[in-house]
């Protein structure tokens, strides 16, 4: 019998350790891990590179600053070149899933090169009657941005397919949408990821930050006090709790977040959680300007090493990106933190500073990164097992990495839409060489090498 495609030497990462097997692929599935060579199509030399499961990137914003028949195509070829093989969008809609989903669907389908999939995030009251709709559409968790109300309300939505013109709109998530909206998903069965940010005390810092003219990144950080994720962990927790719901934290950063979510861990919440890459590099005593002005804000060095210590004991399940495809003149706005934007591109970074800061440094081994950026994720949200893993009859997204290759990070590698980024200069070790998802090459050597639409929207089952 002839395979389609075999990988040799390479040092195949699992879980529970590494092993030196030839991963043989047919039909874009792997169908073995072994010794033998078998008679194949296409034969990869991995030449002793490491071979990790394809990074799933559970947070990724974009569609906002540039239409999503636009933004699938750059952002996921950016995804590809960065080891990333399937992409979890935070779709933002200010009206109905009903009546506009499909048409996101549809130019979403014209353009991705790697896989995708979707969290609803549900912004208004009427929404949470569609959540049932989007369950069926294949569309199993919602997000909740409890950090927008009153003066800090303001958010971009997605574009409108077709029409590249900003959509501004007001949301305030009160306290009761988030009691409906999580006893709803609970009975669906479907995990809701949680934006935790008191939107009261975060409005009121930043008035009373303003009034006294304050500045600079550690400012912002002081008016949104890590009290304020505090705060809107406990009551998401304390209803969830009730509700019988599983709830996902976005982008942790904090040490006082980290306390209040194993306290509600240990009342009895079902709780999974999600840092990212900048709160593990990136804190407002080492950064100059505002590149990096992001929500919750990058904290202090001391609160990035607890993340460390957080992500390397497993307390933290997952590393997500919120990435953001904006570009540097809407970035800044002005002359103070306050007129910046909030968010900035990430995904094409992400794996290159784990191999780096994290597996290089000795933080982490390959198989925890592996679990972080792959199989955790699969399992949360209902991916596996047909992705997160290297092993028989799953999904063949493979990223080849070479751990001694070093690289200085700049926009223009990146080519994507975005046209600076955070870790501008920084020189990295380790990154990825060639990226498969399910099966076929999608970039090598820092190009994306297929067509677009070879992407697959992955429709997701309830738990």
């Amino acid at each position: 019998m002839t395979f389609d495609t075999i990988i040799i030497n390479s040092h195949v990462i699992l879980p529970n350790g590494i092993i030196d097997k030839n991963i043989v692929i047919d039909e874009g599935k792997i169908v073995g891990l072994t010794n033998d060579t078998p008679q194949c199509d296409k034969k990869i030399d991995a030449k002793g590179l490491v071979a990790l499961p394809g990074m799933i990137d559970p947070h990724v914003h974009y569609g906002v600053y540039s239409p999503i028949e636009q933004a699938a195509a750059t952002e996921s070829g950016v995804a590809a070149v960065g080891g990333v093989t399937t992409m979890m969008r935070m779709l933002r809609m200010g009206g109905s899933y009903k009546k506009d989903l499909d048409l996101h669907l549809d130019n979403s389908a014209k353009s991705h090169y790697i896989d995708y999939t979707i969290h609803a995030s549900v912004l208004h009251q009427s929404q949470i009657d569609e959540m049932e709709f989007c369950a069926k559409k294949g569309i199993t968790s919602f997000k909740l941005y409890m950090n927008l109300g009153d003066e800090v309300g303001h958010v971009y939505m997605d574009m409108v397919p077709g029409k590249n013109e900003l959509v501004e709109d007001r949301v305030e998530i009160n306290s009761k949408i988030v009691e409906r909206v999580i006893e709803k998903a609970s009975s669906l069965g479907c995990p809701v990821l949680i934006h935790a940010e008191d939107y009261q005390m975060c409005s009121c810092g930043m008035r009373e930050a303003k009034a006294k003219n304050k500045n600079g990144l550690g400012a912002w950080s002081e008016s949104r006090p890590a009290e304020s994720e505090v705060k809107s962990i406990e009551v998401a927790s304390r209803i969830a709790r009730k509700a019988g719901c599983t709830l996902y934290f976005v982008h942790i950063g904090s040490q006082a977040a980290m306390d209040a979510i194993l306290q509600e861990r240990k009342n009895g919440t079902k709780i999974f959680v999600e840092t990212c890459p900048h709160y593990l590099t990136l804190s407002y005593e080492s950064q100059k300007g505002y590149l990096a002005k992001v929500m919750p804000p990058i904290r202090s060095s001391s609160d990035t090493e607890r993340i460390w210590k957080e992500v390397k004991s497993g307390t933290i399940d997952t590393i997500g990106t919120d990435h953001v495809a904006n570009q540097l003149r809407l970035k800044i706005g002005g002359d103070t933190v306050w007129e910046a934007l909030a968010g900035f591109p990430g995904m094409g970074t992400a794996l290159p500073i784990l191999l780096s800061e994290g597996v290089n440094k000795g933080r982490l081994t390959l198989p925890q990164l592996s679990s972080l950026t792959s199989l955790n994720a699969a399992k949360i949200f209902g991916l596996y097992p047909k992705k997160g893993i290297i092993q028989k009859n799953t999904d063949a997204d493979i990223v080849l990495v070479d751990m001694k290759a070093e690289k200085k990070v700049s926009a223009e590698i990146l080519n994507g839409f975005s046209d600076y980024t955070v870790y501008e200069g920084w020189k990295l070790t380790g990154w990825p060489v060639k990226t498969l998802v399910r099966g076929t090459v999608v970039a090598e050597d820092s190009k994306v090498v297929v067509k677009q639409g070879f992407g697959k929207f992955i429709a997701r089952p309830a738990s």
